[in-house]
């Protein structure tokens, strides 16, 4: 089991693991005025774990996220990466660390092709900002990179057609090359699907599977048969807390998640 959640310090609900987490957060909690939105998170992911995080609509699982990156400012409880107290680093301090997140929206710059946005946040990457001003190709070691991004994401048929004009499916996969070019530790993926035709979900979703171990993934996603096809472990998140976590078939014959799912109006489907 790779990753090990509780619910809080009265009740825990903890699978017993000795593996050093690649990310934690202990009693993470956010207040806005009296409304609890995340509700003493204890959570641990392990270095390769392919982990979904689930709940209804408003159980804060977004809102997570943002404490996770930086966005918001937790109300206390601390966050680490790798070992390291990361809860007062600003957002891109924690990415330059291996915490990176993908969007709900995908924020592309519409001009450019793939190869040209991939080039640019490699250089970046690399310390060679200063030099984006040469021609497309004076770097042969940003270059290379890019294309190997281009190839991993199945992007390369269209590395070069303008980003607005790419079907959305295709910029979804740009949008997380780009955030593995970031070389993440950490990847935190918001409805990566969110808008994908259904054709093109398996494609992203297998592809961001099969990323390299050392980059562990956390994912949200409204799509169960997507969920559980690819997770190893699924937490469920609902009123800013943890109500159980498990494998994909203990969180599939779970009552109370059932339960939770049908009070809201919405459906656990898997199979």
């Amino acid at each position: 089991m790779e990753v090990v959640v509780s619910m809080n310090n009265s009740n825990p609900h903890v699978l017993a693991t000795d593996q050093q987490p690649v990310l934690e957060t202990k009693n993470l909690m956010k207040k806005f005025g009296g409304i609890t939105a995340t509700d003493q998170v204890n959570l641990k992911l392990l270095q390769g774990a392919r982990h979904a995080l689930i709940g209804p609509n408003g159980a804060g699982k977004t809102t997570l996220i943002n404490l996770m990156t930086g966005v918001l400012d937790a109300t206390s409880g601390q966050i680490f990466l790798e070992g390291q107290d990361i809860s007062q680093l600003a957002p891109h301090l924690r990415v330059h660390k291996g915490l990176v997140r993908t969007f709900q929206i995908n924020q592309l710059f519409n001009s450019m092709t793939p190869l040209e946005t991939l080039s640019m946040v490699v250089s970046q990457q690399k310390g060679l900002g200063a030099k984006l001003w040469q021609p497309l190709g004076s770097q042969v070691e940003v270059v290379s990179r890019a294309e190997e991004l281009l190839e991993l994401f199945h992007l390369t048929e269209v590395h070069s057609q303008v980003t607005s004009q790419m079907p959305y499916g295709k910029r979804r996969l740009l949008e997380m090359a780009i955030a593995l070019a970031c070389e993440p530790r950490v990847l935190l993926l918001d409805e990566p699907v969110a808008g994908v035709p259904a054709g093109e979900r398996e494609e992203l979703l297998r592809t961001v599977s099969n990323l390299p171990k050392e980059v562990s993934v956390l994912l949200i996603e409204h799509d169960m048969d997507l969920v559980f096809d690819f997770a190893e472990t699924i937490t469920v998140l609902v009123n800013g807390a943890v109500l159980t976590e498990g494998t994909p078939s203990e969180i599939a014959n779970d009552s109370r998640v059932k339960a939770v799912y049908l009070g809201h109006g919405e459906e656990l489907q898997h199979g």
